[in-house]
C-alpha cells in the first residue's frame, strides 16, 4: 500500500503539473525566450522522465515525513503539502531565481507549479494515511 500511495502520489504531481504548464505555456515561453519552434525541435523525453523521477522521489520523502508527524485524511494532506510548497521548496526557487538574475514571471509560473504539484502529492498521500 505505501508503494501505491507514493506512485498515485507522484503521478497526481506530475499530471498537475503537465496541467499547469499548458495552462502557463505561453507565459512560460515569453519568461525563458523560448519559442514553440525552439520546444518543439526538442523532442528528447528526458526532462518528462527527470520531471516524473522527481515527482516520485518528492512523494516518498513527504510520505515519510507525513508519517513521521502523523499527517493523515484529505485535509492535513492538502494544507501540510501546500505548506511544503509555498513554504519550503518556493522560496529557494525563489533565491535561486534572484541570483541568477531569472525574471519575475518565471518565478511566479515555477512556483506556482511546485505549490499545486507539492498540495496534489500531499493530497493524495493524505488520503492513504
Amino acid at each position: 500500500m505505501d508503494i501505491l500511495a507514493i506512485v498515485l502520489a507522484a503521478v497526481a504531481g506530475f499530471a498537475s503539473g503537465a496541467v499547469w504548464y499548458m495552462i502557463n505555456g505561453a507565459r512560460w515561453m515569453e519568461a525563458t525566450g523560448r519559442t514553440k519552434e525552439d520546444i518543439e525541435a526538442d523532442k528528447s523525453p528526458l526532462p518528462f522522465i527527470i520531471a516524473f523521477l522527481a515527482s516520485l522521489v518528492t512523494a516518498a520523502v513527504m510520505r515519510h515525513v507525513f508519517v513521521t508527524a502523523g499527517v493523515a485524511g484529505f485535509g492535513a494532506g492538502l494544507t501540510t503539502g501546500l505548506g511544503v510548497g509555498l513554504l519550503i521548496i518556493a522560496p529557494w526557487i525563489l533565491t535561486n531565481y534572484a541570483f541568477a538574475g531569472r525574471p519575475k514571471a518565471l518565478w511566479w509560473i515555477d512556483a506556482g507549479h511546485v505549490v499545486l504539484a507539492s498540495s496534489s502529492i500531499g493530497t493524495v498521500l493524505g488520503l492513504f494515511l
